[in-house]
């Protein structure tokens, strides 16, 4: 009879993601191609493995006020309580108060990219996000103030070497740390993962073996800890109609 092994299925997965990423990397030549592939490696992976509460694409992000985002690659957003998507032809705008996490997906983690990643994320999180009463049996209870947008980067290799995951990351990660632009989480399928450690205010570099499936279960812990999101205004967005 054949025994399971939770080491072995979280390698396997891991290993599944990484080859998947070597072959965008190395046999597509177009670079629109080659990312927009590892960009849907990534989708895939948290389409399949996150809970059914939530749903990932590639999508704009909006606001209330009509202000959009930059296109951002990986989008985490809630279906449950977030009333509409716009979808035309592949073409998806997600509203502000439904989104838990954003990602960018690159080929390779670098200074650029960190920036390039800071500078999206912000775009989604300054944006505005309402919050409504909330009834209950007892009456309506308080807003939810809107929770931390989580943010980050996530690539197959680093183009730091000698480590990858070493002090030129580190450094650089720490060269700013606001609210708007931090990075919370990210994974180099290759080396490893960081993350941002609330209480010490600082990130931390994890070398893991299984890279993907260890920022897979981050990122799940950390969504277990924002709760849910806001119930929305729908008609702060019914306002656009007659515009």
């Amino acid at each position: 009879m054949t025994e399971w092994s939770l080491p072995k299925l979280f390698a396997s997965l891991h290993r599944k993601i990484d080859a998947e990423l070597s072959v965008a990397r190395e046999a597509l030549n177009h670079p629109g191609t080659k990312g927009d592939t590892s960009e849907a490696i990534w989708i895939g992976l948290l389409q399949q493995y996150l809970p059914e509460r939530y749903r990932v694409c590639s999508a704009h992000i909006v606001d209330s006020e009509g202000v959009f985002s930059d296109q951002i690659d990986i989008v985490v957003f809630d279906r449950q309580y977030s009333p509409f998507v716009f979808d035309f032809l592949g073409a998806k705008v997600v509203p502000a108060e439904s989104v838990y996490a954003v990602f960018e997906a690159k080929q390779s983690i670098n200074a650029a990219m960190i920036d390039y990643a800071r500078d999206k994320v912000a775009t989604v999180r300054s944006l505005v996000r309402t919050s409504m009463p909330i009834p209950t049996a007892n009456g309506p209870a308080d807003p939810v103030p809107p929770k931390h947008i989580l943010g980050g980067l996530v690539a197959l290799e680093s183009d730091w070497k000698n480590p990858p995951l070493g002090d030129a990351l580190q450094a650089k990660l720490n060269s700013d740390q606001s609210k708007l632009k931090r990075l919370d989480l990210g994974c180099v399928a290759a080396h490893g993962i960081f993350t941002f450690d609330e209480e010490a205010t600082a990130h931390k570099r994890i070398a893991s073996s299984s890279a993907t499936t260890k920022f897979l279960f981050e990122l799940i812990a950390r969504l277990q800890t924002l709760g849910t999101v806001p119930m929305m205004d729908v008609r702060a967005y019914s306002k656009w109609l007659d515009s």
